[in-house]
């Protein structure tokens, strides 16, 4: 599977899993060859684009294949992969339980493992700018620093990941996290881990996890 096969494929996991709704949201994935990323059209159903229908974009924000116009929220993607040469896929969603964070400007705190090793910590938030603003990128990329995560208030979640397919799993993870988040208090406090338990579990992840390649 090619990337921008891979690219489809998670935007119609990101509609199937209600991650965002209609045309909302958006994906991209670096592209070492071409040296630039590839993403997601503005205004068009996940469940019917095709790989022509993908923008390519170097680094500059010129485009280089495709004829569609990109994602709305292209100087968001762009200003990530200027700002962090080590992420190789960005995700924007609307997912629910971490939009309502967002809505009331509440970092998502460290508050079970996963979260922890994959996302690196807190979901911060950052400061507000009009959607698909150049002021909106410098204030995400400001507030998710060397995280994988962030919050856009009263908009929705940015994953980043060393592929598109971990940018994925971040927001898949910030989502549960969220929501857990929601339920733990309604149950009582929550408990939180500390700085160290995180650094310490984040290591884990990033240095022991999985198999060898």
């Amino acid at each position: 599977m090619n990337l921008g096969q891979r690219v489809l494929r998670i935007g119609r996991e990101l509609v199937i899993s209600g991650a965002v709704a209609g045309t909302w949201g958006n994906v991209s994935a670096w592209d070492e060859e071409k040296e630039g990323f590839w993403i997601t059209p503005s205004g068009m159903d996940y469940l019917s684009l095709q790989e022509e229908d993908l923008v390519l974009l170097n680094i500059r924000g010129e485009i280089r294949e495709g004829s569609r116009r990109p994602s709305s929220e292209l100087p968001l993607h762009l200003e990530i992969y200027r700002q962090r040469p080590d992420v190789k896929g960005v995700i924007h969603t609307h997912s629910v339980h971490a939009s309502a964070h967002a809505a009331v400007r509440l970092a998502i705190p460290p508050l079970v493992e996963d979260l922890a090793m994959i996302v690196g910590g807190e979901v911060p938030v950052s400061a507000y700018q009009p959607p698909g603003s150049r002021e909106l990128a410098l204030a995400a990329v400001k507030a998710l620093g060397s995280g994988n995560a962030v919050l856009l208030p009263n908009h929705g979640l940015v994953g980043v990941g060393t592929s598109p397919e971990e940018a994925w799993k971040v927001c898949r993870v910030c989502e549960k996290g969220a929501q857990i988040h929601v339920f733990s208090r309604l149950l009582g406090q929550p408990v939180l881990f500390s700085d160290e338990e995180v650094r310490r579990m984040r290591e884990a992840y990033v240095g022991d996890y999985g198999q060898p390649t």
